[in-house]
């Protein structure tokens, strides 16, 4: 498993990772990165750090310097034009997984065990999952943390991958019950 978290352009992107290592994924959606997005970043930058992995063209390198600009320490990875390129399109999508891992090795990954501190039982016991309120739970939960929205199953592998202490975990969940009393969302 792939320590850092990896910031890729859209979701193909994430699909072609994926097929290649076990890692924590980032797509920020081409230009469209907004403050919501630099934020999850940064926290995954101070948690674990990030591996930039964006599409060998233009809009690729403009993507990696508007992060780089606003997020500091982060390694880069890159894949040539040829191994990118399928047809008339350029993109980490076309990436062979193998491309993708010698790419990672040359921004020099490093690896980890994988982490299953919590699990499903945890998200139901906290009503993250399985309850009418779940999906305001982990909307909270996750602004609270610096996490970002995700499901029950994006939520998990983040609580994992970031390393979130149960400490850390029980806190949030504190204010995130007293913010749903309170009405405050």
């Amino acid at each position: 498993m792939i320590k850092e978290v990896i910031v890729v352009e859209g979701r193909d992107d994430v699909t072609a990772v994926k097929a290649a290592v076990d890692a924590e994924i980032i797509a920020v959606g081409g230009f469209g990165i907004n403050y919501k997005v630099i934020n999850r970043i940064k926290e995954a930058q101070k948690r674990q750090g990030v591996i930039v992995l964006t599409d060998p063209d233009f809009a690729g390198e403009k993507i990696r310097r508007i992060i780089s600009k606003r997020v500091s320490g982060i390694k880069h990875a890159y894949i040539s034009r040829a191994e990118g390129t399928k047809g008339d399109d350029i993109g980490v999508e076309n990436a062979s997984p193998e491309a993708i891992i010698k790419a990672l090795e040359g921004a020099k990954a490093l690896s980890k065990e994988k982490r299953e501190e919590f699990n499903l039982a945890d998200l139901m016991f906290f009503k993250l999952t399985g309850d009418k309120d779940s999906k305001v739970r982990r909307e909270l939960l996750g602004k609270e943390l610096r996490v970002g929205y995700g499901n029950a199953n994006q939520l998990l592998s983040r609580l994992n991958n970031y390393e979130i202490t149960k400490e850390e975990f029980v806190n949030a969940m504190k204010e995130v019950e007293k913010k749903l009393e309170e009405g405050a969302f």
